[in-house]
């Protein structure tokens, strides 16, 4: 068991000095653990660039922050739907335009456990195509920017990286034979974990030091995730653990993406999320990674079978 480096307490973000001069882009910041990142953000001086696929709710979000935080907030949203290749690139188009730094892209929008097999248009499986493919193209797409702000990508996982086969299926990345709600959302989130610590040796091979990428999780946080995609079974078991001490609030979930946004001199090799019980919930640290997360040969594989499926190739 490490000891927490931040103390007893684990990180706050009362470790945040004044954002002022800094941007940050978060997706999926309606509700949840995106919504509370961004007002921790927003309060500290930071602008935030907020990607939503929903652009009704953006306008909402926009006017909740300013009538907590007052209208001189700089928050702006960005219409992005993760599970459509176009419209991610779109929306990187428009960040490029609209911001002249990056200093963290937050990629903190997922859905999880769809209870039948469903494609996105470009024809992959809609957990990794959302939660993997659009994660893989957008950071890519941004990458040359946040490099030139000597910025961070941090990729927001999940412990249900840990739940599944404990390695990508290949052979058969669309789950056609043995498709299940959990099992390709564990595939997903296990896809963009790897690719954080990929993306790091590749950038180490490259002689760049410039970039820094973090992989954390919320954990066991109050958000609207399952409730939006899953089956009403797994939404009314959920809907009772919310309501006991193994959940903590989306407040809570947020502090680990927030800490790898901000944080100074933070180990890229580290996991970071609750410490506690199950990594649940508990003081925010570093905590165990599983080895099959680091994975050499599969992340290598992964990462070059996602520039070719999306034909986007990152310019490292």
């Amino acid at each position: 068991m490490k000891t927490n480096q931040f103390g007893k307490k684990g990180w706050t973000p009362d470790s945040i000095g004044n954002l002022n001069g800094k941007t940050y882009v978060i997706t999926g910041t309606t509700s949840g653990t995106g919504f509370e990142a961004a007002k921790i953000l927003l309060s500290k001086g930071g602008k935030v660039v907020m990607l939503n696929r929903n652009p009704k709710k953006s306008e909402t979000t926009i006017k909740t922050l300013k009538q907590e935080l007052g209208n001189d907030i700089e928050v702006f949203s960005i219409k992005m739907d993760l599970a459509e290749q176009a419209s991610v690139k779109n929306a990187a188009e428009e960040v490029l335009k609209t911001v002249s730094r990056i200093d963290a892209l937050i990629c903190n929008a997922a859905i999880a456990q769809v209870p039948k097999q469903m494609l996105t248009v470009d024809g992959w499986e809609s957990q990794m195509g959302t939660n993997h493919f659009g994660n893989f193209t957008l950071q890519a797409l941004l990458f040359p920017l946040i490099e030139k702000s000597k910025g961070r990508i941090v990729v927001v996982g999940s412990m249900g990286y840990n739940l599944g086969i404990k390695t990508i299926q290949f052979d058969d990345m669309n789950w056609d034979k043995n498709y299940s709600p959990n099992g390709i959302y564990s595939q997903s989130k296990l896809a963009q974990i790897m690719c954080v610590y990929e993306l790091q040796d590749r950038l180490k091979k490259a002689g760049k030091s410039n970039v820094n990428a973090y992989a954390c999780h919320p954990g066991a946080s109050s958000t609207s995730l399952i409730k939006t995609s899953s089956s009403l079974m797994t939404r009314f078991v959920w809907q009772l653990m919310k309501l006991s001490p193994m959940v903590q609030s989306a407040e809570k979930g947020a502090y680990p993406q927030l800490m790898c946004a901000t944080e100074a001199n933070l180990d890229q090799s580290g996991f970071y999320g609750p410490t506690g019980r199950n990594n649940w919930t508990g003081p925010v640290g570093e905590h165990k990674l599983e080895s099959h997360a680091k994975d050499k040969a599969v992340a290598n594989r992964l990462w070059e079978l996602s520039e070719k499926e999306t034909g986007v190739v990152w310019n490292i």
